[in-house]
């Protein structure tokens, strides 16, 4: 068992997170890799020196390589797709591109859905954007419209490595995708209604859109048929790979979706890119962060198992608790590490462990697998709370205001937007879910 003080990196790492960018950001934004690799290289050798534990460096390594390839394949295939639209910003349209955005961010991810559409979003409205506009684009494209699969939003691809099926989870959480997305389509409506005093001297019968780059939609397209080529899903057991403890690692995939951010980056016309207004910049911080969080989050992992383990403990854990523990912390925190804690303490609850997949297929396979749905809802549509729940909405904040176009502050977009619009639907999707289970 690690030593309680190896938790602290972790905690160092989570508070700087949150606090960094509005508190020191030009120093955050200068240092944040080296701090990342710092706390993240101490663990590695506290494991690898003093409790000599290499498999479990070599297990979460696996799974952080796993994490960002995919990410990065879906960042730099979508860099080099444009859409363009002549069409007005009118509700209709509006809603047209939101629950597209929707259906897209289970396709293709959060990240990718929110970077392809931003920008047509913003300039179909150029002549009457409002806050709420940006505010419900958060909501919908870079959080809600995720719920769906594993490839939609990192908490979910996280429990997708850690052993629980691709399929399994769409099962579960279309009725809460479908709820929420439904509910802030329809709200969206109604106040982009009312706040419309446009009139366009065409009127146009239908959404026209154009779009570029065929080469990266065919990237996308393997990238998301590469999430499957996965020694430990059944069927797929002649992946080569190598055994540790009841998991089989193969890093063929990892290969395959790196070379797609080789030959996406490379022969995506140059153009394309500039237009887009693609950088490094973000995959970048996401690397660098995520590293930082799957080591140090190692010895989290093993101290909350152990203690949901505990009599005392273990009977306070349940569907309930959890739904409303793992979105508190997903609105303050970053999502995908606090999906991980929450899995870690009811897996660890009955006895079994997160880091074993066939602890976690047996997991699911019991009663219990409620909390499961329970955390992956909460994780995901409490992670659109606040710019810190996930790391899409850091992305188009940035992207907005590089345009010049202002944003609703921390604490605003919470009390004006968060509490009295995206809350009222949470707890729906609660009842929903005392409904359902």
């Amino acid at each position: 068992m690690p030593s309680i003080l190896s938790i602290l990196p972790f905690a160092v790492l989570l508070v700087l997170i949150a606090l960094g960018p509005l508190l020191f950001e030009k120093w955050w934004h200068r240092s944040y890799p080296a701090i990342a690799l710092t706390l993240a290289f101490s663990i590695l050798g506290y494991y690898l020196f003093s409790i000599h534990d290499l498999p479990q460096c070599i297990h979460t390594l696996a799974e952080y390589l796993s994490f960002i390839t995919l990410l990065a394949a879906l960042y730099f295939a979508s860099g080099g797709i444009v859409i363009q639209t002549d069409e007005i910003g009118t509700p209709t349209s509006n809603i047209i591109l939101l629950g597209t955005g929707a259906i897209l961010a289970s396709m293709i991810g959060t990240t990718g859905a929110a970077m392809i559409l931003i920008r047509p979003f913003i300039n179909m409205n150029k002549q009457r954007l409002r806050a709420y506009q940006k505010v419900f684009f958060i909501f919908i494209v870079c959080n809600a419209g995720g719920l769906l699969t594993p490839i939609g939003d990192p908490p979910l691809f996280i429990g997708f490595l850690k052993g629980v099926p691709f399929f399994w989870i769409s099962r579960q959480t279309w009725p809460f995708w479908l709820l929420t997305n439904a509910l802030l389509i329809a709200l969206f409506y109604i106040i982009d209604k009312r706040n419309n005093q446009t009139k366009p001297s065409v009127k146009k019968s239908h959404f026209k859109l154009k779009i570029e780059g065929g080469k990266n939609i065919i990237f996308l397209l393997v990238a998301i048929l590469l999430v499957f080529l996965d020694p430990n899903i059944k069927g797929m057991n002649w992946v080569p790979a190598f055994h540790l403890h009841e998991s089989r690692i193969s890093f063929i995939r990892e290969m395959l979706l790196i070379l797609i951010c080789v030959l996406s980056y490379r022969l995506t016309d140059k153009k394309l890119l500039h237009r887009n207004e693609f950088t490094l910049t973000p995959i970048k911080e996401v690397a660098f962060l995520f590293f930082g969080l799957f080591v140090t989050m190692m010895p989290v992992l093993q101290w909350v198992q152990h203690f949901s383990a505990q009599p005392k403990m273990a009977n306070s854990i349940n569907q309930h608790n959890l739904f409303w523990l793992t979105g508190a912390l997903s609105a303050i925190l970053d999502n995908a590490p606090t999906y991980l804690n929450s899995m870690s303490a009811a897996i660890g609850a009955v006895g079994l462990n997160v880091n074993q997949q066939q602890d976690v297929l047996t997991f699911l396979d019991s009663p219990s697998f409620v909390q499961v749905v329970a955390i992956s809802v909460a994780a995901v549509l409490f992670g659109a709370f606040t710019y810190l729940g996930n790391a899409p909405n850091l992305m188009v904040k940035a992207i907005a205001e590089q345009k010049g176009i202002k944003m609703p502050s921390f604490f605003e977009y919470i009390f004006k937007y968060s509490i009295p619009i995206l809350l009222p639907i949470i707890i729906l999707n609660w009842l929903l879910f005392c409904l359902l289970y």
